[in-house]
């Protein structure tokens, strides 16, 4: 997209500057033809700029959510697992009670 528009803009000062260079009119309205260009490139530059920030602006705070989607995913994971190690060391924990049991003499 940036590319598309840089090749645009630069077309259209080429172009310009051919036409400035070709024309056979005189200065004053030589300077004038270029004063309405140059007005017109900087404002095709402007909207040019705006809507480059504005994509800019889109894709940063897309990635922003797909990261913060992202963590979110990752501690849901991170909680069901550890869910799974805290299962498997209680009962781990009760098979050594039992274990530890055999060796206690009833009192």
């Amino acid at each position: 997209m940036i590319q598309v528009k840089g090749a645009l803009v630069l077309g259209t000062i080429i172009g310009a500057v051919a036409g400035v260079l070709l024309a056979p009119d005189k200065g004053s309205v030589t300077r004038d033809y270029l004063k309405k260009e140059g007005k017109e490139i900087k404002d095709k530059l402007v909207v040019d700029f705006n809507e480059v920030k504005d994509d800019l602006s889109k894709a940063t705070k897309s990635g922003k959510n797909k990261f913060k989607e992202d963590v979110r995913d990752f501690a849901s994971k991170a909680s069901y697992k550890t869910e799974e190690a805290i299962t498997y060391l209680e009962k781990q924990l009760a098979l050594l009670k039992e274990k530890n049991k055999s060796y206690q003499n009833p009192i």
